[in-house]
This record gives C-alpha cells, structure tokens and sequence, in this order.
C-alpha cells in the first residue's frame, strides 16, 4: 500500500521511489488496521509520573510489535513479521486500553540535525528554504505526539547569524513549541550539570514562568560553535535560544584537553533513557585526546541497593536505554585522524545519532564493532551539490520501550528536489 512508512530495520532502507505527497497526514506508520483507524491514539500528553518504583525495562513478551532489541540485531524476516502493518486488527480494537497502558512507557523522539537555519537567506528564491525545512521538522513532531525532539548540531548555517535569521528562527520555535499540554517525561539527573545557559536552573519546559509542551534537545555543530567575542567567554548562537528558553542546550565541553560526557537522565514510566551529547570539535584534537584515553563517559549510578555487586554491571546495562548523539566526521575517507571511528565509542551505547554528515541513512545499521547501532538522519536542506545530498531527506522518529527501540524515517516534502 502507498504511502505506508515501513519499520526501519538494517536491511531494508526506506525505498527511494516515493513522492513526497505519499506521506499522508494522518498516516503515522504506527501500524494501521482493515478500517484505517491507527493503532496508536491521539497524542496523549501526561503529567510525569511522582512514584519512585524505578523498573529495569519490560520483558521481550511485553514489547510492541515492531520494536528491535538494543542487545541483538533483529534480522531481516523478523523484522518484517514483526512489522506493525502485520498486526492483527481484531487485537488492537479489543485492547486499546493496553495499548494506552502502554503509551505511558513509550518515550517518542523526533531526531534531525544539520539544519542550517539561514543558508542562502538573501537568495530571492531559496532564502527561506532552510526555515521552510525547520517548520516541517516541528508540524511532524507535533502530528506524531513525540515527546521531545533531539537535534544534533548545526542548527545554524553560519556562526554568527543575522537578526532576520534569529528573529525567524525565534518566531517559528516560539509557535510550535510553546503550548499548554503537560510533557509526559521527567529529567532525573543534575541538570545544572549538563545543561548551558539554565535561566530558571532547570530544562525550559520545567520553568513555571514558561509555557513549553515541545522541549527541543540540541549541542552544537562546527557551523554555529562557540566563539569568544570580544570577551573572555565563549558563547554559540544556541546559547542565546537556551537563555530565551526556547532549546535545551547540551554537549558542550568546556576544557579542550579532559572531555567528561555526562547524560541527560529521561524517565518515562519504566522506561529510563541516558542521552549523552558531544558538541563539535576539531577532528584531528578529538581524535587525539580519544587515542590518549582522555575522553572519558560518566554513567549512571545503580539506584537499586538489593542488587548484588556482581550482578551490578549487567543490572545497570539492563536499567538505562542508552543513545550518544555527536557531530563530528565518519570515518569515510577523511583519513584515520581526521575523524571519530565507530570503535572508538563506548560498546555498552545502544544508538548514535550521527550529526554533521549530510546524506540521509535514517535507517539504524549495525555498526562495526557490532554492539550499537548508528543512525544518520542527514541535513534537513541541501548545502552543496553532492550525491549525497541528492537523497531524499527525512527525520527519524524512535520510540524507546525498556531496552526495545523502533526508528522508522519520515520524508520532508519541503526540501527541493
């Protein structure tokens, strides 16, 4: 059937061949049965949850269908007999209370990154190309009742950009952003630790003087990284959105020769997720302190003090969904020191969103050392005339269940082809 965005699996990349215009709006590829009526509900926005019963992830016979195990790559056929579009319509009509139940645990994050926000801003014609792209990325976080949208750098195209590019950038985020329904997960670290340019100490969405229901979670790119000017203190374009509450801003580090990666904590129902963010960096000096083992990931602590110390390190495997997003070269024939190799990231990651390369594969592949899985959801508008960026564009949309995760890719129709 046309039209119907099919589970992303690491052998079955999205087809190329489809229009823009067969991304129907009322499609949201959550599996749909014989009468249309799609198996999720309307977005249900919930207050976070107060109970301090922290569970470690559900069970394999408690997943949704479609979901992929983080530990073990699913395979291809299982993948297709798991497909939502083969769900059993009687099923979902008689347990739509489950499957409300179910939504509680589901934590659903809308993954872009290398926006450009302002790029040929004079140009009569494409001007506005970029800003276009960004509004699109907002309407289909809002259509699908995402809880968070997650951006992975070079959100603008320059590194000072213009008050036109500011204002408008300002005036979009303000009207898709800012609304009145609850977000429905909770921040259970530190975050003074973790988050820049706090103006309430807290993420913009917990600010009680702000109205967010859209809470966007962004580091920065080498397009828009921080720069001193004229002063001792170096500030990005994105601080000054962090500082009007409009982005959650992550990932910066702010010592050159010690990075110390600390998570963001997300806890939705029994669902917990560590997002860890690394900003851009020179390639060659990262690559570098990466070699001298001077990059060093902080994980979470056991909460649970019934679990025995040798049982400690698989129990806290089990308790956190782990993602790394960074914005820095693959190793693509850049040269081996001119890049961050996939084994150079931590084996206990369950995904990588990787920004800064601007072909889209939004279709999670196995990496090589064969524990995580990557995924490159590309720029949002083309930059430069390369074969890679001559692929359709598209956002991702994971949803996270305990150790499950689903990512399934959703064409941009606004992008010139």
């Amino acid at each position: 059937r046309r039209g119907r965005t099919a589970v992303a699996t690491a052998a079955h990349p999205p087809p190329e061949d489809r229009s823009s215009e067969d991304e129907d709006d009322d499609d949201d590829g959550g599996g749909r049965g014989d009468d249309g009526t799609s198996r999720h509900s309307p977005r249900r926005r919930r207050r976070p949850r107060n109970d301090n019963d922290d569970g470690d992830g559900m069970e394999e016979d408690g997943m949704e269908d479609g979901m992929e195990d983080a530990g073990s790559p699913a395979s291809a056929a299982d993948n297709n007999d798991k497909s939502p579009n083969n769900d059993d319509t009687n099923n979902d009509t008689n347990n739509d209370d489950a499957n409300n139940n179910d939504d509680d645990d589901v934590l659903k994050v809308l993954l872009s990154t290398d926006n450009h926000l302002g790029y040929l801003e004079r140009d009569p014609i494409r001007g506005r190309d970029s800003f276009a792209a960004l509004e699109e990325v907002l309407m289909l976080a809002r259509r699908h009742g995402v809880d968070m949208v997650l951006l992975s750098g070079d959100l603008f195209h320059e590194n000072k950009p213009s008050r036109k590019t500011l204002h408008q950038t300002m005036e979009i985020l303000r009207r898709y952003c800012m609304g009145g329904e609850s977000v429905g997960f909770q921040i259970v670290s530190d975050q003074g630790k973790c988050l820049r340019s706090l103006v309430s100490g807290r993420a913009n969405y917990e600010d009680e003087f702000y109205s967010v229901d859209l809470p966007i979670f962004t580091i920065h790119g080498n397009h828009d990284d921080p720069t001193r000017d004229g002063g001792p203190d170096l500030l990005s374009a994105v601080d000054l959105l962090a500082v009007s509450n409009l982005v959650n801003y992550f990932g910066r580090q702010d010592e050159v020769d010690n990075v110390r990666v600390s998570p963001i904590l997300l806890r939705k129902g029994d669902t917990k997720v560590a997002l860890y963010g690394m900003g851009s960096m020179r390639d060659e000096r990262l690559n570098r302190m990466w070699q001298g083992k001077k990059v060093k990931f902080l994980r979470p602590d056991v909460d649970d003090n019934n679990v025995d110390s040798s049982q400690q390190q698989d129990h806290d495997e089990k308790q956190w969904f782990n993602i790394f997003t960074l914005h820095q070269n693959r190793d693509l024939g850049r040269g081996s020191k001119n890049c961050v190799h996939e084994s150079m990231i931590p084996e206990w990651m369950d995904l990588v969103v990787w920004g800064h390369e601007h072909e889209c594969l939004i279709t999670p592949a196995e990496s090589l050392v064969g524990t995580f899985r990557i995924t490159q959801p590309g720029s949002s508008v083309a930059t430069s005339l390369t074969a890679g960026e001559s692929r359709r564009k598209q956002v991702g949309l994971l949803e996270i269940k305990g150790q499950q995760f689903r990512l399934r890719g959703l064409t941009l129709s606004s992008v010139r082809g």
